[in-house]
């Protein structure tokens, strides 16, 4: 199907059009384009988003933020029997995790989906040079017992918190030649199918699978005709690629889209609020708050910044309250850490780092920070404190906040240089294989609970012997962390639990390795005829439930 870009001025006619009209497409206007379809490769919200129609995880947290199965038929636990606690070769403790299956699964193609596929899937993700972003489903276990085609039990290394949370799972059938010819680090992120077969059916076993492909244009979806669960509404789903935020919206206004995804990479807070205002009844609006933490990430090998102060000092001359205020109508909370509030680990006697020019200039001048005669700090050795400060090229909201913080910094004589690239560049290579200067402005999403590993954990740092694998771009690294994270992982007492959190949310706080902004509500903004639509607000996405979206 081909589209084409009316005139704003039709816009009237064209919602009273949509109102009355049968809808078997939905069209979904993305503000980003995934890098990579493989869906365990970058850590990226798009890239999730999109695979989430067609490949689904075992088990996922649902909108009600508690966990359930997807793929499986029943949820393991201790209570019923599928976990069990059991003893180790090392004299350890560990977990024997039963998964079964539900027994009617198919990928695209036919073939039967089975306990093979976990099998495979474990001893891909498990491979530290495998390159996945998230290893952490995968190498919890150290073997797996394919027990028949419909259960497998996983045989965890320690008792963990996290036992009955599982990702998506990979064909073997289609993925499985592909590692078995891979000769080196790397060549299987070069030759997977997905991205270089992309409409391969056997790839997807979600309600729906990719049938239309034009890189960093749009991916064109249709019902899986093998999906044995709840009949998908539409017979076409799009996902239009329009980079930049206010063509996005006009897209929308027009009826080129009928709709924007809502968790992060569709219109920014403050377009969909005046849309809201001048439009009430043309969509239908909501405002989801969410674990979407907004921040800056620092280059940690940066001179410039290993200095605490100078980082406590950039913090202090930034006004956020004031900036989300005017920016989102006071829509966003100001971040402390990386933890919500809406967290239940979150510790509230963490102190907020407020808006302090005063102080941040003084703490400048006691890490050696003097203005010089344009204004802007130098130190002894004649260094001028001068940062790049990147983002998303295209989200208009984000560029507002760059201008806000840019002037901020000035103001503490600093300098910002600003520096945007395409978010398929920026999160694809730039932050992974951490190529960017000082600093880059993103959101990290994260799950109900999820611990930090991904993000701070040492072992998750990007680099060439792990094929850039890993989430932790700033390349964060503390003794206490990683022991903190160990214990977050593992222990099952939830008021131990809950010490342990604190525990981290104080170093991280004391350490800054990046600057907290503030925590995402999201917007959401669908046809006034779309049901079954529901945000969940956390990491695991609204496209998970797709099969139960339809038109009124």
């Amino acid at each position: 199907m081909r589209y084409s870009i009316a005139a704003a001025a039709l816009a009237a006619a064209c919602w009273a059009g949509a109102a009355q009209a049968q809808h078997d497409t939905l069209s979904i206007g993305i503000a980003q384009f995934p890098s990579s379809l493989q869906p365990d490769i970058d850590a990226e919200v798009v890239r999730s988003y999109a695979m989430g129609f067609v490949i689904r995880q075992i088990t996922a947290f649902g909108p009600d933020w508690k966990n359930s199965c997807l793929l499986c038929a029943e949820l393991p636990t201790l209570d019923n029997g599928l976990v069990k606690i059991e003893d180790r070769p090392d004299g350890k403790k560990g977990m024997a995790v039963t998964i079964k299956l539900k027994p009617d699964l198919e990928w695209g193609d036919g073939v039967p989906v089975t306990a093979k596929d976990i099998a495979f899937t474990w001893k891909l993700g498990s491979d530290p040079a495998s390159g996945f972003s998230n290893p952490n489903p995968w190498n919890r276990a150290s073997s797996v017992d394919v027990v028949d085609d419909h259960t497998a039990v996983m045989h965890l290394t320690r008792v963990r918190a996290d036992y009955n949370q599982w990702d998506q799972i990979l064909p073997e059938h289609i993925e499985g030649p592909v590692v078995a010819k891979a000769a080196g680090a790397g060549d299987y992120l070069t030759g997977t199918v997905y991205n270089r077969a992309p409409l391969t059916p056997g790839l997807y076993d979600g309600p729906y699978m990719i049938t239309g492909y034009d890189s960093g244009a749009q991916i064109v979806m249709e019902p899986n005709p093998h999906w044995a669960g709840t009949k998908p509404g539409f017979k076409r789903i799009v996902l239009k690629h329009i980079e930049n935020t206010a063509a996005l919206q006009a897209n929308l206004l027009s009826g080129d889209v009928d709709m924007v995804a809502g968790e992060g990479i569709g219109l920014t807070i403050d377009q969909v609020l005046a849309l809201q205002k001048q439009h009430p009844d043309a969509f239908h609006y909501e405002f989801r708050p969410s674990l979407a933490f907004e921040h800056i990430d620092l280059k940690k090998e940066n001179p410039l910044l290993a200095d605490v102060r100078v980082r406590r000092a950039l913090l202090m001359a930034m006004d956020r309250q004031t900036m989300v205020e005017k920016l989102f109508h006071g829509t966003q909370k100001v971040a402390t850490t990386w933890v919500n509030p809406l967290n239940p680990y979150y510790d509230p006697s963490i102190p907020v780092v407020n808006f302090d020019l005063a102080g941040a200039q003084a703490l400048l001048k006691e890490a050696g920070w003097n203005p010089g005669a344009d204004g802007i700090c130098t130190n002894a050795a004649g260094a001028r404190l001068s940062f790049e400060l990147g983002t998303t090229a295209g989200n208009r909201l984000r560029e507002l906040q760059e201008q806000v913080l840019q002037s901020n910094l000035k103001n503490a004589c600093v300098e910002i240089t600003l520096k945007n690239e395409p978010a398929r560049t920026l999160f694809g290579e730039t932050l992974k294989k951490r190529l960017y200067t000082g600093m880059e402005m993103y959101a990290w999403g994260s799950n109900v609970t999820e611990s930090p590993l991904r993000t701070l954990g040492s072992s998750q740092i990007p680099t060439v012997a792990n094929n850039y694998g890993g989430s932790n771009y700033i390349a964060f690294s503390d003794p206490k962390m990683d022991a903190d994270i160990d214990v977050a992982e593992t222990e099952l007492d939830p008021a131990k639990q809950k010490l342990v959190w604190a525990d981290m949310q104080k170093i991280y706080a004391e350490q800054l390795p990046v600057l907290p902004l503030f925590f995402r509500s999201e917007a959401h903004v669908t046809p006034t005829w779309l049901r079954g639509y529901q945000p969940t607000g956390q990491g695991d996405l609204s496209s998970y439930w797709a099969e139960n979206w339809h038109p009124a």
